[in-house]
């Protein structure tokens, strides 16, 4: 008599049960909650969700998957933009959110020991009574180890840096269940290769975040916040120039083009300002500090034809206008009811950044599309928002490419396809062209080195 064998996956889940129980499950809901993060790729069922609570737990579930060559696919909060979470080729969704322990925090020293499942929020809640905070914020409520998978940057990057810079270390599993540990508590070290900053950034494709040691800064003394309006896009963009080129060490300085402003104001409530291009500003430091960087600042946007600087210290008036700023997203698509959003991330050299956002509104118009702007412009980087019809049928086709072209001019000026949301699904096809074919072949190789069977997150920054 025949007998059919079970599939490699199943046999992962009935042996996963003996240390997981009912965390490893099939349940439809959950596997369709994990089958995407917030992009527009097609979603792709797991065959199982696993929700891990310990590195061991990790170790013995990736021990299995090699053994038996299912794919995993760790997922955090589900917050990535470039199908980085979709499992596209099925297996086990590997659900690091619940490992969410603030392990050590060294005041003296500013670091601290977390699980990968900790949010940024989560984080600065339980550092602020000792005076320190971390401050990569990308904007959306994402976990720390999503964030070193992504190599994500955000609002503050401008002055303290991206997710690479604030890493000190990370414990990570590796494809066939072995643990490493890289880096350490020092500020720099001399010796070996830089795994911290490989894995930073690799998505998922090379190991499973479990530990992050991060590096700390202290709560600064005295924070402002300014707004300023500009008549043209052009003005408000030298002003970011100017301002960089300074060297005025500002915290943030964010710009948001004519259309962008009027869907914040719309969906956020904004009051007393006009849909024109804008900055949102903040200085930290000293209060002498601060007022000579807010004052500095606004000499020059004045010289630009700024209209009006308002700044403040008021920490309500401050927080209104980053909650709009972070909700810009979801200010675009209430901008056009219906549509959907596929977000750009180019990133230029600074003083290509006129070339970049200009062209781009050039570019937006010639397609027809309504797509709102939207950057971290004290680094280069900007974002547009591009708003896809449902019931327009060639709008999609449309949609990509204006993104093809966007991304296009930002190469030519020497910039990069992505900023900070990652290449995963959405921006491979843009790799050989940035790096070139040969040191694509050695990312390959570095791949298939540390993962050789190819199980984690396959799919993912290459097309095979």
């Amino acid at each position: 008599m025949n007998t059919i064998s079970p599939r490699p996956v199943d046999a992962v889940i009935a042996a996963a049960r003996d240390f997981l129980g009912e965390r490893i499950s099939t349940n439809q809901a959950l596997r369709e909650q994990h089958s995407r993060g917030e992009d527009t790729t097609t979603p792709t069922l797991p065959d199982a969700v696993a929700f891990a609570g310990t590195t061991e737990e990790v170790s013995r579930l990736m021990t299995l998957c090699h053994q038996h060559g299912v794919p995993v696919t760790a997922f955090g909060a589900g917050t990535s933009l470039e199908g980085h979470v979709n499992p596209v080729r099925g297996g086990i969704s590997l659900d690091l959110s619940r490992m969410t322990a603030v392990l050590e925090v060294n005041q003296e020293d500013m670091d601290c020991l977390v699980e990968p499942g900790v949010t940024r929020h989560q984080l600065n809640d339980h550092l602020r009574d000792q005076g320190l905070f971390f401050p990569v914020d990308p904007g959306s409520h994402c976990t720390i180890g999503g964030m070193c998978a992504t190599r994500a940057s955000g609002t503050n990057a401008v002055r303290y840096g991206t997710i690479r810079e604030n890493v000190l270390g990370l414990e990570v599993v590796l494809a066939d269940g072995r643990v490493i540990h890289t880096g350490g508590r020092t500020r720099k070290a001399a010796n070996g290769y830089d795994l911290t900053r490989l894995l930073i950034g690799s998505e998922g494709t090379l190991g499973i975040i479990t530990k992050v040691r991060l590096r700390l800064h202290g709560i600064p003394e005295a924070i402002s916040g300014a707004v300023c309006q500009f008549p043209t896009l052009a003005a408000c963009v030298e002003t970011v120039i100017a301002t960089m080129q300074a060297g005025i060490p500002v915290a943030r300085i964010e710009l948001l083009d004519e259309v962008q402003m009027d869907a914040c104001i719309r969906y956020s409530k904004l009051e007393g300002f006009s849909a024109l291009p804008t900055l949102f500003l903040e200085f930290h430091g000293s209060p002498a500090g601060v007022a000579e960087q807010a004052e500095t600042v606004e000499a020059i946007a004045t010289d630009m034809g700024g209209l009006g600087f308002a700044w403040t210290a008021d920490a309500e008036a401050r927080n209104k206008l980053w909650k709009a700023r972070h909700d810009a997203y979801w200010a675009c698509i209430a901008l056009r009811p219906g549509s959907r959003g596929i977000a750009t991330d180019v990133c230029v050299p600074i003083s290509r950044l006129a070339e970049a956002l200009l062209g781009a509104k050039e570019d937006i118009l010639a397609s027809g599309l309504t797509a709102p702007i939207v950057g971290h412009v004290g680094d280069g980087n900007f974002h547009t928002v591009i708003l896809v019809p449902e019931d327009e049928p060639d709008a999609l086709e449309r949609a990509w490419a204006l993104d093809k072209a966007i991304v296009a001019r930002g190469l030519a000026l020497g910039g990069t396809c992505s900023g900070e949301h990652g290449v995963g699904l959405g921006k491979r096809e843009f790799l050989e062209q940035e790096h070139g074919i040969e040191a694509l072949a050695v990312m390959r190789g570095i791949k298939a080195s540390l993962d050789p069977k190819g199980i984690l997150n396959p799919g993912k920054i290459f097309r095979n």
